[in-house]
């Protein structure tokens, strides 16, 4: 194994670690859970889109914005 196949099995990890904990943040908020920001600590709240939106964006952020997800969403009929 070279040096470099090193290097991104490292990132490959870090990004699936990564990954699952914002699906676990994810969960949980969505579940009425109160989570707080990793950074600030502060609880994170979901906005979803209005009934009759087109949007379908969903977003999740803390105050201060030192979390800030979007999630694209598919809506019912489309």
């Amino acid at each position: 194994m070279t040096a470099q196949s090193a290097d991104f099995s490292n990132i490959n990890q870090s990004s699936a670690q990564s990954f699952k904990a914002q699906k676990n943040l994810i969960k949980q908020l969505l579940a009425g859970k109160k989570v707080p920001c990793p950074k600030c600590q502060q609880a994170l709240s979901a906005t979803l889109p209005p009934a009759k939106s087109t949007s379908e964006l969903v977003s999740i952020r803390c105050p201060k914005g030192c979390t800030d997800i979007e999630l694209e969403t598919e809506l019912p009929g489309k």
